[in-house]
């Protein structure tokens, strides 16, 4: 039996359902080529952050002098931003060169939280060829004063900004700590949003006891963290007209699969990439083929959404039903 693995994302008719996310990794030429020839649908580039393409238009020692004072690991607040090597001059020649070295979609990266001047790049990563744009909206809240009502406006008003100014698809890579998340992703979608990349992966740090300081040290994802997107998109899926991405914790076919089931239309792999090299989505896309084999299915568009809530009468009964069952029925043996 022919298996079909093409696939559909932001509008775009990609080759397979498996896209590479924004690392380092896909800042690379080299690497990008690997990825096409390993099968990858398309590619998200690094991200271009906020702060990158306002270095350039502030004068940034008084940044970097604020707070100096306040705390002890102040001087740690701000990379070195000379250790960048992509700017936003360098990135935008990144984009031109990615897509004349490969065929597949070449989906640019802004990361940012804040309305303001640096979103005109937008544009300008249009204008440069990109495919696409993926916005990371990364505002990790901390000032007690600022209500959820005033975050979510916030997004809404960076998403209508950027959707104002490009042509191209828009994505938009969400974390999941939202009171109401269904109607923030509708008003997303509303806003401007073509799709949603769930989740972005919050970052976490740690402590170093021997230097007593913080330690920005990233973990890459694991398997269990696919639980989180995986349910959310098939809540979301029958609810929101976009594309969806899952993203994070995606290792193997098995969990490929699984998001697909769900209504994800790509599933979005970096650690993965990082782990065993862009040829691993080779063994990915031959192992996805020989689950659609064992389970009868001639294509992904066959079964995509078939495991989510929209033949669910009551998916908030359903979510309470599972969450007491699996409460009621683990069983452990006590010391």
């Amino acid at each position: 039996m022919t298996v079909e693995l093409k696939s559909s994302y932001l509008g775009m008719e990609l080759a397979s359902p498996i896209v590479a996310a924004a690392c380092p990794l896909t800042g690379n030429l080299d690497v990008l080529k690997r990825l096409e020839e390993a099968g990858a649908g398309a590619a998200v580039l690094p991200s271009l952050f906020e702060e990158q393409i306002e270095f350039e238009e502030w004068s940034f020692g008084g940044l970097m002098d604020y707070g100096a004072d306040s705390f002890a690991e102040a001087t740690t607040y701000f990379p070195e931003l000379n250790s960048y090597n992509t700017g936003p001059d360098e990135y935008l020649a990144l984009i031109s060169q990615a897509r004349a070295a490969v065929s597949m979609p070449v989906i640019a990266s802004l990361n940012g939280a804040t309305p303001g001047g640096w979103t005109r790049y937008a544009k300008m990563l249009e204008d440069a060829g990109a495919s696409a744009l993926e916005l990371n909206m990364y505002n990790l809240v901390t000032d007690a004063d600022v209500t959820a009502a005033q975050i979510e406006q916030q997004y809404l008003d960076l998403v209508t900004s950027i959707r104002g100014t490009i042509k191209i698809p828009l994505a938009i890579k969400l974390g999941p700590f939202f009171s109401a998340l269904p109607n923030f992703a509708r008003r997303l979608t509303d806003a401007g949003a073509n799709g949603l990349v769930l989740f972005n992966r919050f970052f976490q740090p740690d402590l170093n006891l021997d230097k007593m300081e913080i330690d920005p040290h990233m973990e890459l994802s694991r398997r269990g963290e696919t639980r989180l997107p995986m349910r959310w998109i098939a809540i979301l899926d029958p609810q929101v007209e976009c594309s969806l991405a899952a993203n994070s914790g995606i290792q193997t076919a098995v969990d490929v699969f699984k998001m697909l089931l769900v209504g994800a239309d790509v599933a979005m792999i970096a650690a993965a990439i990082i782990r065993h090299g862009p040829e691993h989505v080779t063994k990915l896309l031959n192992d996805l083929r020989g689950l659609l084999e064992e389970n009868g299915y001639k294509s992904v568009s066959q079964f995509r959404g078939s495991f989510n809530h929209r033949n669910t009468p009551d998916p908030r009964a359903f979510e309470r039903h599972n969450y007491m069952k699996a409460l009621t029925t683990y069983l452990t043996d006590l010391p």
